[in-house]
């Protein structure tokens, strides 16, 4: 039997073990509370309740040990409970869990923004915020932007996901279930094609060879340069499908952004603390953006998000202009400390390449003898595939819905993604033993010969 390190938590054993049907009778019961008493507008992926999690597995109600291919959406990258997380939350609960630091501040959060300041991208002088949700902080990137340049309109890109309040749901190109009837929503934002290799018209060679004029065409012909506040990208797109710019791409746009005097902010929540493999996507092709909001894997599961960017920028805005009441709570702020020492500690960057090295030539194999398997893509440990009906591009959801629900009978949490909803994507622990990880996808394997 094996055990995982301390960097995931509590000596849980590493391997699927199934004990009942899933979901169990257990979960089955807290299902039914779950419906008596939560609102019906917020779904699940898979129900079984998870009682114990730690390294890349997750224990049920029922006693079942599944595999964890989704790390709560790139959430628990250190692990569920890892251990630098577990004991600074736990004497940071000891000393006090609120003050406000907008009432009366602490060293944590002036930590995490040093820290934050030191392992973004880019040598210039930098200041950070500290808010609770990746949301939070897009939407205060937005504000920042606005405030510093004068301007007010802001460029996304197609298949992009930012977040669910008002503005951010403007952003977000999928209709449903984000923006299904919560309309109207915020003003000022344009939308443009994204670079995506697999469905850009004439393929991936055309698309690295047009997609930057294509989009810095429609900018300037729709929007026009001079009134662009800021462009918004994911570098590796999140919910819209896991969609990978070709090389080069995001180092044009940003310098085009320099170009007009336009602010170029890469939303890392997703991409973000080590999951493509580098501290941050942009690292990849030594991109530097002038804002940069991050969440998910930045306190081990502990609500925090942030946006640091140049000095000059972030001080434009007048004091009192930023804040909230919970934002950089010390609790979750310890929680990142704890994190950002156990990424280092831990090379986990090494370990997101060495998962990648792992996956993508098995997934690449199943691609070959699965033509269902239209394409396969990602970096690190942020992969995915996307599923189509055979000799086509054509999406079929249908087919990766089935693939999903077989994964997960079979005790593999895997989740689901895309635009169109035919994207399959992997996002594992950082810290998942080699073993776990190619029995999770022997699984898949079977899935797709299921099909």
């Amino acid at each position: 039997m094996n055990l995982h390190s301390t960097v995931g938590g509590p000596a849980l054993a590493q391997q699927r073990h199934l004990v009942t049907e899933i979901p169990g009778p257990a979960s089955r019961e807290l299902l039914q509370r779950r419906q008596a008493s939560v609102a019906r507008g917020l779904s699940h992926v898979l129900p079984v309740f998870v009682t114990a999690a730690g390294g890349g597995v997750l224990i049920d109600a029922d006693g079942n040990s599944l595999i964890d291919f989704g790390s709560g959406i790139a959430v628990t990258s250190v692990g569920n409970s890892a251990e630098l997380v577990v004991t600074r939350v736990t004497e940071q609960v000891a000393h006090f869990t609120h003050t406000c630091f907008m009432v009366v501040p602490y060293e944590g959060y002036v930590e995490v923004c040093e820290e934050l300041n030191r392992i973004t991208p880019g040598a210039h002088e930098k200041r950070s915020a500290l808010f609770n949700s990746g949301a939070e902080a897009v939407e205060n990137a937005v504000k920042i932007a606005r405030h510093a340049t004068g301007r007010q309109a802001v460029v996304v890109f197609d298949h992009a996901y930012h977040g669910r309040t008002n503005l951010t749901m403007a952003m977000t190109a999928k209709n449903m279930p984000y923006k299904d009837g919560f309309g109207p929503f915020a003003g000022e934002v344009y939308r443009v094609p994204m670079a995506y290799p697999f469905r850009w018209p004439g393929g991936p060679a055309a698309c690295a060879a047009e997609a930057l004029d294509v989009i810095t065409g429609q900018i300037h012909a729709q929007v026009g340069e001079s009134r662009v506040a800021a462009v918004v990208i994911e570098p590796i797109q999140g919910e819209g499908g896991f969609i990978v710019p070709p090389d080069g791409f995001l180092a044009g746009l940003a310098d085009w952004c320099r170009e007009h005097g336009i602010l170029f902010i890469a939303d890392e929540i997703q991409t973000g603390f080590c999951r493509t493999g580098d501290w941050f996507a942009c690292d990849h092709e030594g991109v530097v953006p002038d804002l940069i909001t991050t969440a998910k894997g930045i306190a081990g599961g502990l609500p925090l998000a942030a946006v640091t960017g140049r000095a000059e920028i972030m001080d434009a805005v007048h004091p009192g202009g930023l804040g909230g009441t919970y934002g950089g709570n010390p609790v979750a702020c310890a929680a990142a400390l704890g994190a950002i020492e156990t990424y280092a500690k831990e090379d986990l960057p090494a370990a997101a390449r060495g998962i990648g090295e792992i996956m993508l030539p098995r997934l690449r194999d199943m691609a070959r003898r699965h033509p269902v398997i239209g394409d396969v893509r990602g970096r690190g440990a942020m992969i995915a595939v996307e599923i189509v009906r055979p000799g086509t591009t054509e999406p079929d959801a249908e087919a990766t819905a089935r693939v999903a629900r077989a994964c997960h009978a079979n005790g593999l949490i895997v989740l689901t993604c895309g635009t169109y909803g035919n994207v399959l994507r992997f996002l594992p622990p950082l810290v998942i033993g080699p073993e776990l990880l190619r029995e999770g996808l022997s699984i898949l394997e079977d899935a797709f010969a299921g099909l």
